[in-house]
């Protein structure tokens, strides 16, 4: 395994880290700094990606769980696990943009599967990724995620999710089994 996904622990978000949450999920996505990485949306959505309110509901849900993952005493990168019955949903994924690209979203999406797999019992994992966002897709297909062709609107006019840059943005549902 390389250096950027070793020696990396995993711990559930606390109160005290939703600042640096909040500024990891901003920076992997939105801004000039996210273009250091390979998941950036800035050409598609302006604005915000997330905010301390939203980040903070997921780390207060009893279903939920936010996922920080440290490198060196810095968060590096996160994920959120939500159980919904008979199924996870695995979203606010966000890995530091100068670590992407060397295996650590490999690792954290294994430990995710996991922790799902152990702490629900549950036998499938899904997700929506925005559907235009075809090489973030593709990464998805390559860790076993299918596509479903199942599709969520977006939430124009909702800044909270930032300002999109085209008319043509929806979500897709994506779905991985866990056995």
């Amino acid at each position: 395994m390389d250096t950027s996904a070793t020696s990396v622990t995993f711990r559930d978000a606390t109160y005290a880290d939703v600042d640096a949450l909040v500024a990891l999920i901003e920076s992997a996505y939105r801004g000039d700094a996210s273009r250091a990485g390979w998941t950036t949306e800035a050409d598609i959505l302006e604005g915000q990606r997330t905010d301390p309110e939203g980040v903070l509901d997921v780390i207060k849900s009893p279903d939920s769980r936010l996922l920080a993952v440290e490198r060196d005493g810095r968060i590096v990168a996160c994920c959120q696990l939500e159980h919904r019955s008979d199924h996870a949903y695995f979203g606010m994924f966000a890995v530091s943009p100068t670590m992407q690209g060397a295996g650590l979203g490999k690792v954290v999406m294994a430990e995710a599967e996991r922790r799902a797999r152990e702490a629900w019992g549950v036998g499938e994992m899904r997700m929506t990724v925005i559907s235009v966002r075809d090489d973030l897709i593709a990464w998805y297909e390559r860790r076993g995620y299918r596509r479903t062709g199942q599709m969520s609107p977006f939430p124009y006019g909702d800044e909270r999710f930032g300002i999109p840059q085209r008319a043509d943005l929806q979500f897709e549902l994506l779905v991985k089994p866990l056995v």
